[in-house]
């Protein structure tokens, strides 16, 4: 079973080594939708990444366009937002043989296009206080990814 994290447009160089580091140890493939805020080639995201950056299965994609054409062969996706309808708990992660994660940029969240196109994916982490607005990004990918792998035990 394979787990994708996609990550839309990201921003913050040190959340997408964060995120690949989160990858490399759970197997998952990271996607990364261009434009980046930050170039690949940054100290930064290789010191987040450490030295195990050149590990991560990285695909770099130029838009969201071309990366939608492969998204059917990779999984069934999932949109994770502070404006998802259900929260991830309720949705049935993981249960294909291919998961796809998909997160937003720190500052915007995900396109609108895709709240209209994939209304009934996008999925929520619950938060109780009303203090903030999010999580951070990198946390939010290893939140996710760990709950596919926790299902995906629990069903073997």
């Amino acid at each position: 079973m394979s787990i994708h994290v996609v990550l839309v447009h990201p921003e913050i160089h040190w959340n997408t080594g964060n995120a690949g580091r989160t990858c490399l140890a759970t197997g998952a493939t990271l996607h990364l939708i261009e434009p980046l805020g930050f170039s690949l080639n940054e100290r930064e995201v290789k010191r987040a990444g450490l030295d195990y950056w050149e590990h991560v299965d990285l695909r770099v994609w130029k838009d969201w366009e071309t990366f939608e054409t492969e998204l059917p062969a990779l999984g069934e996706p999932w949109f994770f937002s502070t404006k998802g309808t259900q929260t991830f708990w309720d949705a049935p992660l993981g249960e294909t043989d291919g998961t796809v994660l998909v997160f937003g940029r720190e500052t915007g969240g995900l396109p609108p296009a895709l709240h209209t196109t994939y209304a009934d994916r996008f999925v929520t982490m619950p938060m109780y206080s009303p203090a903030i607005r999010s999580l951070n990004l990198s946390t939010s990918v290893a939140i996710g990814v760990y709950e596919v792998l926790r299902r995906q035990r629990d069903h073997q």
